[in-house]
């Protein structure tokens, strides 16, 4: 008896696109007013006056893009535009698909600089736009790639809220941003007068009343017996969270603070790896993770702490970059919260919708966003890579 063999079946290309080129572009924010917060009224900082984004713009022979940026303030924007000019190169010829595979070839790439600060917030931008890319092909919003548990999030707002503004200013400005949507309320505190720091958040919540949430951030500007004292005569404002009470690596100082107070304790925006959050997470120093995924790396790293803060029952609260956040926490189990920044707004063509108190999800593909002209005039260097011709 013969029989017949079954036909072969066919089998799916081990590479389904390749990228074709990489272009970087280092864009100088400019702000409208100087920025203080308490860093620069304890002679830390200098106040702010711009701020200083890398792009990564891919492109692919299939025809595909992808935009995703990093950002720094005051200092280090160079260096990252420095870094990710001499790695780009390695991206040539690669599947763009393959991201988390990507991005380790690239860490190791400059390996010798370490895996977090400069180096990794340079790779940060072009992760970003590998998972901006990947979602576009999918014709899906970043958030739906990742798997969204919600279409929009509770948002709160910061920009309104910095130290070198007159109370009576603060208080105008949380009217006007409560009436856009926003849901919640963040000041700055962290004064050398934590009297002055006690009538300004007193100020801000009688005029705000008891229903709106209110946050407040010291920048890292407390030793541990003063955030001690001066968070337990915060705990009658009835704050969401104090943000930020001690330097970023004292974790245990946190969780000192976090087992003794009612008031939950939020940080992590200044950390640069998934091993430093890893820090927080083990010591039991926050209630609130607040990951910022162009400092730690990327979307990829971003997700790979999301399962940590997850198995830990913490909630997230994104730092800044809102554009990019909007996505991830969607995709986060628990409800989280999003910081709302309008100084990113000239860089965009496109506006996140707020109402209701929560930021809402578009349906466009990918992160939703495109670069402006005014974006590109402000750009100050620019790196092209490619494939040799």
């Amino acid at each position: 008896m013969t029989t017949t063999a079954p036909a072969p079946t066919s089998v799916a290309p081990a590479v389904l696109d390749r990228i074709s080129s990489v272009t970087l572009s280092s864009v100088t924010l400019p702000l409208p007013n100087p920025i203080s917060d308490a860093k620069v009224f304890t002679g830390r900082q200098r106040a702010m006056t711009e701020v200083a984004f890398l792009f990564a713009e891919i492109r692919t022979e299939g025809g595909f893009e992808g935009v995703g940026f990093s950002y720094s303030k005051r200092a280090g924007g160079p260096a990252e535009v420095a870094h990710a000019g001499e790695v780009a190169p390695d991206l040539i010829g690669e599947d763009p698909n393959d991201i988390a595979r990507l991005w380790t070839k690239l860490v190791w790439a400059g390996a010798s600089v370490g895996r977090s600060g400069a180096s990794t917030q340079a790779i940060a931008a072009i992760d970003v736009a590998l998972w901006d890319l990947k979602a576009k092909r999918a014709g899906l919003p970043l958030a739906k790639l990742l798997g969204a548990h919600r279409d929009s999030v509770r948002c709160y707002n910061t920009s309104g809220g910095f130290l070198h503004e007159t109370i009576e200013q603060v208080k105008d400005n949380a009217t006007r941003t409560l009436e856009s949507g926003v849901g919640g309320i963040k000041i700055k505190v962290g004064l050398p007068d934590s009297a002055e720091d006690l009538r300004r958040v007193r100020a801000v919540r009688e005029h705000l009343g008891d229903g709106v949430p209110f946050m407040v951030d010291a920048n890292q500007q407390w030793d541990r017996p003063t955030a001690m004292r001066v968070s337990r005569r915060l705990e009658e404002f009835d704050l969401v969270w104090i943000e930020e009470p001690l330097d970023a690596y004292d974790a245990e100082g946190h969780a000192q603070l976090a087992r003794s107070l009612d008031t939950a304790i939020a940080t992590g925006e200044m950390l640069t790896s998934v091993a430093e959050h890893r820090e927080l997470i083990r010591a039991g120093s926050v209630d609130i993770l607040q990951p910022d995924a162009p400092r730690i790396g990327g979307i990829t790293q971003f997700l790979k702490l999301a399962a940590l803060a997850d198995d830990a029952n913490l909630q997230i609260a994104p730092h800044f970059a809102m554009e990019i956040h909007v996505h991830l926490a969607a995709a986060y189990p628990h409800e989280p919260w999003v910081e709302h920044f309008d100084w990113l707004h000239p860089l965009f063509n496109e506006r996140l919708e707020t109402r209701d108190g929560r930021m809402h999800l578009s349906d466009r593909p990918g992160l939703g966003v495109t670069l402006t002209e005014q974006a590109r005039a402000w750009t100050v260097d620019r790196v092209h890579v490619d494939a040799p011709r």
